[in-house]
């Protein structure tokens, strides 16, 4: 017998991971990514296989459901990098080296990937950016 333990340090690290998160939070929001189209990509393909975001994904929806955890899962097309997380408004071109978010709607500014997060969290609790941040008319 074989023991391979690249392997089983992932699966530990994995484990680990969705154990804490869904023990700790009462709801959980995935976002469900492409990710057979960022294998395509030669320049993520090593990283993103080393992430096993599949199995990932599957442990935290048993898990979820183990501790009755709310799990919501949010559709790959959600514009999360796109919108303003103060106002809802959303930008027609956002490139990947850009890393900060600035809003031309309300001039706010915050690094982009928190301003994703901020997104998918109001998709958790089910409602719009701007009615999270009580802007109630916001552009879209």
């Amino acid at each position: 017998m074989e023991f391979n333990f690249q392997w089983d340090a992932n699966k530990d690290r994995t484990n680990q991971k969705k154990h804490g998160v869904t023990f700790r939070e009462a709801t959980q929001v995935f976002k469900d990514l492409n990710v057979s189209g960022m294998m395509a990509n030669h320049k993520l393909a090593a990283a993103v296989a080393d992430m096993g975001f599949y199995e990932f994904s599957r442990q935290l929806e048993y898990k979820c459901k183990f501790y009755a955890t709310k799990l919501t899962v949010v559709n790959r097309w959600f514009p999360s990098s796109k919108t303003c997380s103060k106002c809802g408004h959303k930008k027609e071109k956002l490139s990947l080296n850009q890393r900060t978010f600035n809003c031309e709607n309300c001039n706010f500014q915050i690094d982009r990937d928190l301003n994703a997060a901020i997104n998918l969290s109001h998709c958790g609790l089910g409602v719009s950016p701007s009615e999270a941040s009580g802007v109630k008319n916001a552009v879209r």
